[in-house]
């Protein structure tokens, strides 16, 4: 057998998340319905995280056990002709067998997308952003962005609680830039609780259109209570684009006889 690491991208519009349900559609389920097709016999497909329903990927990061004749090339061309249209496998290579796409990820680079321009509410932009009617301030969203970086509990951002893990991330870096359409949300973290971004975002944008003060951010961010939050910006908006792992555990493996260029 060997362990292949995939990249994949999924419109998670009408999915059920990514884990797999029964009787539900989910992105790992349908993976593990073609990777069992094309092994012949059941594989199960490991994601780098969980995404719930609605929420996309251009940066899902997912490991799987096949039979050696499988190389990587081989096994993403046919996926992409046996996965749905809203599931896509950019890339696919051989690593090592101790690889794990969620223990060993080093941080998770997540996105949102809100949309302040009309046209953001076309039904060709609003399943991939959060159409919104308001104008927001771009020097308030920089600002609060700018108090994100750090270790801190993040307790007020989250749905439900972890109490195994705790609630508190490390955020390497958190901003907003212009986007054609609006503005977007950028966040590095080595993890992240429940629901914990969009959380972020619903606040962020309700302070960024003046709906709340600014000060009530720098008291979510100091509590370590669950406190009020504004509520969670809606998962058409959030993307999961980048998986960053240490050069050790994701580097290819070469097949025999190959050269490593510097």
């Amino acid at each position: 057998m060997k362990r292949l690491k995939l990249t994949v991208h999924y419109d998670g519009s009408a999915f059920r998340g990514w884990q797999y349900q029964p009787d539900q559609r989910t992105v790992q389920g349908e993976l593990q319905t073609a990777l069992a097709r094309l092994a012949a016999t059941p594989r199960t497909a490991i994601g780098s995280g969980r995404t719930d329903t609605g929420v996309h990927a251009t940066g899902q990061v997912v490991s799987v056990d096949m039979p050696a004749r499988w190389d990587g090339p081989t096994l993403r061309k046919a996926l992409n002709a046996t996965l749905p249209r809203d599931i896509w496998v950019e890339a696919a290579e051989v690593v090592s067998p101790d690889f794990h796409p969620r223990f060993d990820a080093m941080a998770r680079t997540y996105r949102y997308d809100v949309g302040t321009h009309p046209v953001a509410a076309s039904p060709f932009h609003r399943r991939w952003c959060w159409p919104l009617t308001d104008p927001l301030d771009p020097e308030v969203l920089h600002a609060l962005a700018k108090r994100l970086p750090g270790t801190r509990s993040f307790r007020s951002f989250s749905k439900s609680g972890q109490p195994e893990r705790g609630y508190v991330c490390s955020v390497k870096r958190a901003e907003w830039t212009p986007w054609e359409l609006g503005f977007r949300f950028e966040i590095t973290a080595d993890r992240y609780l429940h629901h914990m971004v969009r959380y972020l975002v619903g606040t962020m944008v309700d302070i960024g259109r003046g709906r709340r003060a600014p000060d009530v951010f720098e008291s979510l961010l100091a509590s370590d209570a669950e406190t009020l939050t504004s509520p969670p910006a809606p998962p058409e908006g959030l993307f999961l684009t980048l998986v960053e792992y240490p050069s050790s555990s994701s580097t290819p493996v070469q097949p025999p006889g190959s050269v490593i260029e510097a």
